[in-house]
């Protein structure tokens, strides 16, 4: 039942990436279709991400009470009625409208099953699974290109990866019964069933009161900002600020999305043995040595280039270990609203930072893009290692004493 169900998960995982990247893949044809100027797709995006921090924030009552299983299949079933619908919009309200259980899915499902990983399997699953989320992430754009280049239109690429999301929602219907089987490991708090059900509800204000997860929130806003600000400018940057070539900047750029998903898959292979906290400890100071390779003044690009694949297998492990070291440092009752504040966390900063970043560069030029990712690195490092700091003195506290 362990190995069936992580399956299951890690076949949910590549689905959950695959819709991602299909509105920038697509937007090129759809933004003419739909006749609308191309900066539109900035609120249908905003419509999803306000829907992903305002069911992410609900996902932990939400989740105690149906189970994670459940709200997994619902929430993918809704993306997929939405993908769906998506597929028969004729005109931008419509996408609009759609864009809004598109939205409400994706973040209660990214809550829920991240804390349901967290809580039954081990660190190096969480990194392989985000391996997973990132190859289907990389799919989607293949699965646009073929229905554009095959004339189907790009409703039809929507309407396949709704179809997909359909069909896996039928499978985590019928193994519903599994998710109540597995056994958790390290049980340190016994308040949480197997199912994810029949704890008390830990309202928003006594979870960010508890010590450290203010931290954890600006580390995770910083690393997704960091990610986001990266994947939309870095090519621009390469372009306008070092003279790259456009088709070079645009080669590295995927390099690093690559090395994400390649990171996160080579980090499931030790991340049991180094544990949760050196991955963010070095994730983010590999991020670092990339980021300094991108600033230097040098006249050759290849240091730039070799900055931004650094940057990306800096990157891999970073949000994996943040998520599985949820349980551990906050306890496992705490883990799932923890999880959900994480989840609006980290929406937030992906969502503000590269249109922030665009502002500035627009004030300060492009040459600020190193300065910028310097800034979020720094921050991301000194807000993890202040909950470690916390973590470690709370753990000195609750140590009983030793009788002579």
């Amino acid at each position: 039942m362990y190995s069936l169900l992580l399956a299951i998960i890690y076949v949910a995982f590549v689905s959950l990436g695959l819709p991602d990247s299909l509105i920038g893949a697509g937007w090129p044809v759809m933004h003419r279709d739909l006749d609308v100027p191309v900066a539109f797709a900035g609120i249908v995006t905003m419509i999803i991400a306000g829907g992903t921090i305002l069911s992410s924030l609900a996902s932990e009552r939400v989740t105690r009470r149906f189970g994670a299983g459940l709200v997994t299949a619902v929430s993918v079933g809704l993306t997929a009625a939405a993908l769906v619908g998506f597929s028969v919009s004729g005109s931008f309200w419509m996408l609009c409208l759609w864009a809004i259980p598109f939205g409400l899915g994706a973040g209660a499902v990214d809550a829920a099953l991240n804390n349901y990983v967290a809580l039954h399997y081990a660190a190096r699953h969480m990194n392989w699974l985000h391996s997973f989320w990132g190859l289907g992430a990389s799919i989607s754009p293949f699965i646009m290109s073929y229905a554009l280049t095959a004339e189907l239109g790009w409703s039809s690429a929507y309407l396949i990866v709704g179809l997909i999301q359909a069909a896996l929602t039928f499978v985590l219907l019928i193994s519903l019964p599994l998710w109540g089987k597995v056994n958790q490991i390290s049980p340190d708090d016994h308040t949480v069933e197997p199912s994810g059900k029949g704890s008390a509800h830990v309202p928003l204000a006594r979870a960010l009161r508890i010590p450290g997860v203010v931290s954890i929130l600006v580390a995770f806003f910083a690393y997704c900002a960091l990610e986001t600000t990266v994947i939309l400018w870095a090519s621009t940057w390469l372009v306008t600020d070092r003279g790259v070539a456009a088709a070079t900047a645009a080669a590295f750029a995927s390099l690093f999305l690559l090395g994400i998903t390649a990171g996160r898959f080579l980090a499931g292979f030790f991340a049991d043995r180094v544990g949760d906290r050196q991955l963010i400890r070095g994730g983010f100071a590999t991020v670092g040595v990339g980021v300094v390779l991108l600033a230097l003044p040098v006249q050759t690009d290849a240091l730039a280039l070799t900055g931004l694949v650094l940057a990306g297998l800096g990157c891999a492990p970073i949000y994996p270990a943040i998520i599985h070291s949820t349980p551990v440092n906050f306890g496992r009752r705490n883990s799932q609203a923890i999880i959900g504040i994480q989840m609006a966390a980290a929406y937030t900063g992906s969502t503000f930072a590269p249109p922030l970043f665009g502002a500035l560069s627009a004030w300060t030029g492009m040459w600020v893009f190193p300065l910028f990712l310097g800034a979020l690195v720094v921050l991301g490092l000194l807000m993890s290692e202040r909950l470690n700091r916390l973590v470690a003195r709370r753990g000195r506290v609750e140590q009983p004493a030793r009788t002579p």
